[in-house]
């Protein structure tokens, strides 16, 4: 089976996110790929390859290329000329089934009827195959949540979104030092208010606004370095941010680190952002 297939479908599925599909009258071999939803590929039909998070996937034409299901059943009725990957669910081909590559499942066995064909080899994932695809799975899901939250905020806040940009470049050292000293002010603060009964309510609303307030610190810092390689485009300078900030913190030890930088950068500049709006 083709490792670096599965990856880079993984990689590409929260960049063309989609409810569901159904290849109904398709025939330009375009890959589908789904993050929640059903995937058919009706008589007469082909597709390219088939990428779904969750959902089942049914094959009565032709696909093009691999299916990859995170979490759902694949039905092969008809041809797929590439591999099947099922993670969380089970192979099915029907006697007029044919797969061309290989077939892996990290869950159920595949149940393949009199007639059906596979060229490759049926088997069962390998722990360090199943780790892969985890840990890809949560990085697509965390960045996907990420990128949700940062349109809804976009949306709701577009000139707080240009204020921040503004005082990225004009207090960049400033907001970088203010962040640090916050980063880790803020919880020292929430624990030592909690140890009195007077602070107690205020060190609780702290605690729990810490994840919240550091996403959108991080958030903050994806658009920053968005708005650096797109001068005007907010959202998609954002988008461009987050998925640049995103795939560097897949690099091994550098990545946390970066991770960690942007963090402390956005929220010296979300921070520096409030002051400023105030006074």
């Amino acid at each position: 089976m083709r490792r670096f297939v599965l990856i880079a479908m993984f990689l590409l599925c929260w960049l063309l996110p989609a409810a569901g599909a159904t290849a109904k009258g398709d025939t330009d071999h375009s890959d589908r790929i789904v993050l929640s939803g059903p995937v058919l590929v009706d008589r007469d039909e082909t597709s390219g390859s088939v990428v779904v998070a969750d959902g089942d996937v049914t094959i009565r034409g032709t696909v093009d290329g691999d299916i990859v299901v995170a979490d759902g059943d694949i039905t092969i009725r008809g041809t797929v000329d590439g591999d099947v990957v099922a993670i969380a669910g089970q192979v099915t081909l029907g006697r007029a089934g044919r797969v061309t590559g290989d077939i892996a499942y990290g869950d159920k066995k595949p149940v393949l009827a009199p007639g059906s064909s596979v060229s490759g080899d049926v088997k069962k994932f390998e722990l360090g195959d199943a780790s892969i695809v985890g840990a890809i799975g949560f990085w697509i899901g965390f960045t996907l949540s990420l990128l949700v939250l940062g349109l809804v905020l976009l949306a709701l806040a577009p000139k707080a979104a240009e204020a921040i940009a503004r005082t990225a470049k004009a207090k960049a050292l400033v907001a970088a030092l203010v962040g640090l000293l916050a980063f880790f002010l803020i919880p020292i603060v929430a624990i030592a208010a909690c140890v009195t009964l007077i602070g107690l309510p205020l060190g609780i609303v702290l605690l729990f606004s810490i994840v919240p307030l550091y996403a959108i610190a991080y958030l903050s810092a994806a658009l920053v370095l968005g708005r650096a390689i797109l001068k005007k485009a907010r959202i998609l300078a954002f988008v461009v941010g987050l998925v640049v900030l995103q795939l560097l913190t897949l690099i091994p030890i550098a990545g946390g680190i970066l991770g960690f930088l942007a963090t402390v950068f956005g929220l010296g500049v979300l921070l520096l952002t409030l002051v400023r709006a105030r006074s």
